[in-house]
């Protein structure tokens, strides 16, 4: 697959897929070509279709999975071969939304009582800004602008840059934290000089907080991104401002978290409770 895979490759990056998507999708469409022992452009729609029905019955890959997949495929067919019609018979997929959990203003108490002081600080700054572990992790020391009181985050989601809030009480412990550790280059350096702590480990970090501080909900860290948006809805902070602060590049995105605000929970009534009902009479 070496030209199709240059030729894919350079799609890719005249519209600016970021490196995780660039290898995920690679690796989708060398695992079709090892599948069915041939060049990925000698395949048919009948092919195709064997595969997309392979990955849901015999591997049985949750709905996540087979959307890479199918659109690692579609991408590759689509633009790189300017076959369409091979596109279209790639079935189109959807993906089960789930609801995620947020946590509690005690879950987090109990969550951030931690004595390494640059976890905790990796926790909090997650949490206060709400940001992706993939921003948080790449933080630079020169994005705190206490100033402003503003934390500026560089190639987020999209390769977009954006400002989220910083917290008062955040920038305390940050201070301390610079006080201690003198982080140069990286605010959360990682143990390779010169190079920023990983996703991974920041997702273990979490994981041992989370266990430490019996929290049986689900989910990783990204559970602080969550909270963040929704105690925000239920401070009273408008959509758009969560939107911008989150990065969203949809409003839809955002107003998913309408769903998990307590506030919006408590405006509602029952009409159980509109009905005059007689009195519950004890039951022998």
């Amino acid at each position: 697959m070496g030209i199709l895979r240059d030729r894919m490759i350079r799609d890719m990056q005249l519209r600016r897929f970021s490196g995780a998507t660039q290898a995920a999708y690679l690796r989708e469409v060398a695992v079709l070509a090892r599948h069915f022992h041939q060049p990925p452009d000698r395949i048919d729609q009948h092919l195709l279709q064997d595969y997309i029905l392979y990955l849901l019955t015999e591997r049985q890959l949750a709905s996540s999975s087979v959307n890479v997949a199918t659109a690692a495929l579609r991408f590759f067919y689509t633009v790189t071969l300017d076959r369409r019609d091979l596109a279209l018979a790639i079935p189109p997929r959807k993906t089960p939304r789930h609801l995620p959990e947020v946590l509690s203003a005690a879950e987090l108490q109990r969550l951030f009582d931690i004595e390494n002081l640059k976890h905790r600080v990796l926790l909090m700054t997650t949490y206060a800004a709400g940001l992706r572990v993939s921003e948080v992790v790449r933080l630079r020391v020169t994005n705190i602008d206490s100033h402003r009181m503003m934390i500026r985050v560089e190639a987020g989601k999209g390769e977009k840059d954006r400002y989220t809030i910083l917290s008062q009480r955040l920038l305390q412990e940050l201070r301390t934290y610079w006080r201690i550790h003198r982080p140069h280059l990286w605010l959360f350096p990682g143990q390779k000089p010169g190079s920023p702590i990983s996703p991974r480990t920041a997702q273990e970090v979490f994981t041992r907080a989370k266990n430490r501080a019996v929290i049986r909900k689900p989910g990783g860290i990204h559970l602080l991104r969550h909270s963040f948006a929704t105690h925000l809805l239920e401070a009273g902070v408008d959509l758009r401002t969560i939107q911008l602060l989150m990065g969203h590049s949809s409003i839809g995105s955002t107003v998913r978290y309408l769903q998990l605000t307590r506030k919006t929970l408590d405006s509602a009534q029952s009409p159980l409770d509109l009905l005059a009902l007689p009195a519950v009479k004890r039951f022998q």
